[in-house]
């Protein structure tokens, strides 16, 4: 991957803080009876406000036939990620839902999500929602010059098994900033000391995915929706981080 200089980060940090504002602008909405349509909505006149872009609409991810038709990713309950919002469905009581966006900001890009509560939710879904933050804060702790991605990836997979939940097989954050994705891949799970070196400039995105059941998934016809193989609950949480000399800088906060 390309290293960012400083004057990069300075942009990133800048296009986070506003990617950060979004989302929290979003979750402020989530209540029954609204559609993830609505959210998409809020979202795309909230981008247009800003004079920012959304980073996946119009993608199209390798192995993909058709782009991705919207600004952000919603997704519900046992949708893990990249759940296309519609007017059909409406958020109900006690559901939880991950609020996904990838943004361009001066032609650099971040990526955050949230996975917040619909109304009341039960107790163990409030855990799965608390495990999984706390697994990315994890995360970002590892994520330091001299470490290693595999440090990364043992952080948040030792914390979750800990706390009784599964990482969702095969889904993993990446690096970002000139692009969406770039390298190097950043696993959930992982050895102290493999993987590739962390060095200063390196911005990557980390995002913890947590299910209540296997963690076992599978694609929907649509092509993009990834959900729980037993249909049990998901939740994912993701900050954009840059590599300094002496630690990291959540940019996306």
């Amino acid at each position: 991957m390309r290293l960012k200089s400083k004057e990069d980060i300075e942009i990133l940090r800048e296009g986070g803080a506003r990617n950060a504002e979004i989302l929290r602008a979003l979750s402020a909405l989530v209540k029954p009876g609204i559609s993830t349509f609505d959210l998409e909505k809020a979202a795309t006149e909230m981008l247009m406000e800003q004079g920012d872009q959304s980073a996946t609409l119009g993608y199209t991810p390798a192995g993909h036939r058709h782009p991705y038709p919207a600004n952000t990713c919603i997704s519900v309950n046992e949708e893990i990620v990249h759940g296309i919002p519609n007017t059909h469905k409406i958020l109900k009581e006690g559901d939880i839902v991950t609020l996904d966006l990838s943004m361009v900001h001066k032609n650099l890009y971040t990526d955050s999500a949230i996975t917040v509560p619909v109304g009341k939710i039960d107790e163990e879904s409030e855990k799965l929602i608390r495990a999984t933050k706390e697994a990315l804060m994890r995360g970002i702790s590892a994520a330091k010059p001299g470490n290693h991605i595999g440090d990364i990836g043992e952080a948040i997979s030792d914390y979750a098994e800990a706390a009784g939940f599964a990482i969702a097989e095969d889904l993993a954050g990446h690096g970002v900033g000139y692009a969406l994705h770039e390298d190097p891949y950043v696993p959930n799970v992982g050895r102290a000391g493999k993987g590739e070196l962390l060095k200063p400039g390196m911005v990557i995105a980390i995002e913890p995915m947590l299910c209540a059941g296997s963690g076992r998934i599978k694609v929907l016809s649509d092509g993009y929706t990834i959900v729980t193989k037993d249909g049990s609950r998901s939740a994912h949480f993701e900050h954009t981080v840059a590599i300094t000399e002496t630690g990291n800088i959540i940019l996306t906060q």
